[in-house]
């Protein structure tokens, strides 16, 4: 891969990663609540569900995905529904108290898997990857490795990406010490998680 063809790879991979979606929402949502160290565990979670992703289209599973209207009905289904439930989750989800210690914030694995989740319940991302990584991949040279390079710029641009959604997100906790305005802004971000459902549920393969 020649430096121009990565140079526009990495742009195309940052235009992807800022786009709001549930992974935005997801470290948004630890960012203003935990901030940015404790929002690391679910950043690494994303990755790593946004890495299989990436594994499943270099194999060209894939391509199953895309091209089975079952395999891809269920998997986008089981992604509305865990959305659902973060978001209905997130909405009940009591204040706590601004100078409250780590022992109120949920255990790293949880927060980490539960982040893997949402990546990996994205067919979205899979088809999205069947339609981007052809346009850069370059015949005649070795597949694997390209794809290796296109893997690690998405998923390092990614986590550069989501630690500023972190740290923005952050500063909004001194806006937030009260119990009535934790309340909304927990209400906010549930809504936004069946907002992201809604999305991927209206979600067609031909939208690639």
């Amino acid at each position: 891969m020649s430096a121009n063809l990565w140079l526009a790879f990495f742009i195309a991979s940052v235009l992807i990663s800022v786009s709001p979606g549930a992974g935005a929402v997801n470290t948004m949502s630890n960012g203003v609540r935990f901030g940015v160290r404790q929002s690391l565990p679910a950043i690494l979670g994303l990755q790593l569900g946004y890495g299989i992703q990436i594994l499943l289209v270099g194999v060209g599973l894939g391509a199953v995905l895309a091209s089975s209207t079952w395999a891809f009905l269920v998997l986008k289904w089981v992604g509305v529904a865990y959305l659902v439930w973060l978001g209905i989750q997130k909405w009940r989800e009591p204040a706590i108290p601004v100078t409250a210690g780590d022992d109120n914030v949920p255990p790293a694995g949880q927060r980490f898997w539960q982040a893997t989740l949402v990546n990996i319940t994205n067919p979205k991302a899979t088809v999205f990857l069947i339609a981007l990584f052809p346009q850069f991949v370059v015949p005649g040279e070795a597949h694997a490795l390209q794809f290796l390079i296109m893997g690690a710029t998405l998923i390092v641009v990614d986590i550069l990406v989501m630690v500023g959604y972190a740290t923005l997100a952050s500063h909004l906790l001194r806006f937030m010490r009260r119990p009535s305005q934790q309340k909304v802004m927990n209400r906010v971000f549930g809504g936004l998680f069946v907002a992201a459902a809604a999305v991927l549920a209206s979600f067609r393969r031909g939208a690639a």
